[in-house]
């Protein structure tokens, strides 16, 4: 899975960047099929604000968090795709759970 981190009117320093990938491990251990993930930071005058898109398969998650903070802004951010994934994770493993239910067990052979 590839990680990608830019920054609009701002400087992702590499202490930014490790920081972004830190949080994201997070995410990454909850949900491993990800295929890539872009995060944007921007500044605009006191408004910090993260920005992260989540490429998986069938899908794309987004989340956005703005601080007076960079890092509050990246922590918030990190929250907001820890839920969104979980609720991802849901919703695949119920909608297959339904399928199984619905057609009833598989005969042995």
């Amino acid at each position: 899975m590839r990680v990608s981190v830019s920054g609009h009117h701002v400087d992702v320093t590499p202490a930014l960047r490790d920081y972004v990938e830190k949080k994201l491990t997070r995410v990454m251990r909850r949900f491993d099929r990800m295929i890539q993930v872009h995060c944007i930071l921007s500044v605009d005058k006191l408004r910090h604000k993260a920005e992260s898109t989540i490429f998986v398969r069938g899908t794309t998650l987004y989340a956005e968090s703005t601080d007076g903070d960079m890092y509050a802004a990246i922590d918030a951010l990190a929250d907001k795709l820890d839920r969104r994934v979980r609720k991802h994770k849901e919703r695949v493993r119920d909608h297959h759970a339904f399928e199984a239910q619905k057609h009833g067990p598989v005969p042995a052979q």
